[in-house]
């Protein structure tokens, strides 16, 4: 075997590796979601649509048409110190990619010295030996043929590590920018929110004032007036902490724009100023491994770990080197590369390990174990991406439905409290039905908030689910710009086998 690796100038062993694929009964639910419900309200009540099949923008955020969110996911992408740190781990594992490919050359190098010395009269049998000045120039040149692929795999291995690094970027990006939505979000409801609080205890300060004139007038006695004063000091003591959580939330979103917190320069938002995409894509199952950052990143590990086997097995057979110089020495009283004082060499080894305890069989069996445990945690991998899609898909369809019902709600709540103050005015109703319409009101309201921003976080967790459209971002290198690519696939059991349980380690070939 060795004598046709060399007459083929070298093969490479252990398993190549190619991405597992997608099993074909896989889906994201037993149901078919085409559309949401609509709710009569203008921000965040549109039903939406989900097309099959329809691409993701790579700036999917922009379809909230918000110039204000626009600008503070750019900010994030440009001064958020995760993404920094990101790139830099992009860049270090490119550079390694390059020094390990480096090992496919020879490497020169050139040695020059110049030496006093003076040798034992004894062993040259010349009593007063002289003191010699010898001077020597070389130029070196050693080379290790890649015989049985070691080096090619060891690239390999280099090259998907800085696969994951790349896939952790998008991952990062994509993480960021949810958070970014996320956040601008959640402070547009508690924003609202505060909105809606404040208008109710409005409305109860103007009830107060007016049960006062009603006990002055001996209209009333003071327990409706107690009653009231109890009431709008329980709404205003829920005041200060959504103020609390509005202030933590803004300074979250400080961090996401990588800024401190005494940097905000209170960018506002509310949930009318965001606009619900009508229209959603549904990738296709078949290619939600290839979108997702995660999965992908997961891919590039089971890869690398592939590369190692073939590494490890690499290992336990002959290593060969080849060694050459060529120079000049010469002592003293002559010129270097005179005549007759060139030197040269030309030598080549092979290194056979033949007994070391087992060492490098169990290196190779650790490696077979790290790619078994590769291939699980892909697996786990891809059933989380279509979990979270699923996720996604059923908070789309719950919290449109939610909203429908909140509005409705809210508005009854509304007409049934106009309906009671106008008999508590003419003195039809008591008080307590009075203030029980107010809380049912109150609640209806902040509750309809939540369901509209909830909407609005689904659809986010959508796009992130699905991953992102980082593959039609504009920043992407032209290089790798694309759509998620798909090749040379093997049967999907070696990853994914029917009995959920991880692959054999004797389901790769190591020769």
């Amino acid at each position: 075997m060795s004598l046709l690796c060399i007459a083929l100038a070298g093969c490479t062993v252990g398993p190549d590796f190619a991405r597992p694929d997608v099993p074909a009964n896989a889906d994201y639910s037993r149901e078919k979601l085409t559309a949401t419900a609509k709710a009569d309200i203008d921000a965040g009540g549109a039903a939406q649509r989900l097309i099959a099949g329809m691409d993701i923008p790579g700036q999917w955020w922009t379809l909230f048409r918000s110039p204000a969110l626009n600008a503070l996911v750019e900010e994030a992408l440009r001064a958020n110190p995760d993404v920094t740190a990101a790139q830099a781990a992009l860049r270090q594992a490119n550079e390694l990619v390059y020094a390990d490919q480096a090992s496919l050359f020879p490497s020169v190098s050139g040695n020059v010295q110049k030496a006093r010395e003076k040798v034992s009269g004894v062993t040259s049998g010349i009593p007063e030996s002289p003191i010699l000045t010898v001077s020597s120039a070389s130029l070196s040149v050693s080379y290790a043929p890649d015989v049985f692929g070691g080096t090619r795999r060891q690239i390999e291995s280099t090259s998907a590590q800085a696969e994951y690094e790349r896939f952790q970027l998008e991952a990062t990006y994509l993480t960021l920018t949810s958070n970014v939505v996320n956040t601008a979000v959640s402070l547009a409801s508690i924003r609202d929110q505060v909105a809606a609080t404040e208008e109710i205890i409005r409305i109860q300060s103007g009830q107060l004032d007016l049960l006062q004139a009603q006990r002055r007038l001996g209209a009333i006695g003071d327990t409706d007036v107690l009653t009231q004063q109890t009431a709008l000091a329980q709404t205003r003591a829920s005041l200060p902490p959504l103020q609390k959580q509005l202030a933590q939330t803004r300074n979250q979103l400080m961090a996401y724009l990588g800024r401190f917190p005494n940097q905000d320069r209170d960018e506002r938002f509310n949930l009318a100023s965001l606009h619900l995409p009508e229209e959603l894509p549904l990738s296709l199952p078949s290619a939600i491994v290839g979108q997702r950052p995660d999965v992908r990143s997961a891919q590039a590990q089971l890869h690398q770990a592939s590369a190692n086997i073939g590494v490890a097995v690499a290992n336990q057979l002959p290593q060969f080197s080849i060694t050459g110089s060529v120079g000049s020495t010469v002592a003293s009283g002559t010129k270097l590369f005179s005549a007759g004082s060139g030197v040269w060499s030309l030598a080549g080894s092979i290194t056979q390990p033949i007994f070391d305890a087992g060492a490098l069989e169990h290196r190779k069996r650790a490696a077979v174990a790290a790619y078994d445990e590769s291939a699980a945690r892909y697996r786990g991998t891809v059933i989380g991406a279509f979990q979270d899609v699923a996720n996604a898909l059923r908070a789309l369809e719950a919290d449109a439905d939610a909203l429908n019902q909140q509005v409705v709600a809210e508005r009854s709540a509304q007409a049934n409290l106009d309906l009671v103050q106008a008999q508590f005015k003419l003195g039809a109703v008591a008080y307590i039905n009075l203030l029980t319409a107010q809380q049912t009101y109150q609640n209806t309201v902040l509750a309809r908030v939540k369901a509209q921003a909830s909407r609005y976080s689904d659809t986010t967790a959508l796009f992130q689910a699905l991953g992102g459209g980082w593959w039609n971002r504009t920043d992407v290198d032209p290089a790798t710009k694309g759509r998620p690519d798909r090749f040379g696939l093997p049967s999907w059991h070696e990853i994914m086998p029917a009995n959920n349980k991880a692959a054999p380690a004797d389901s790769a070939r190591f020769d």
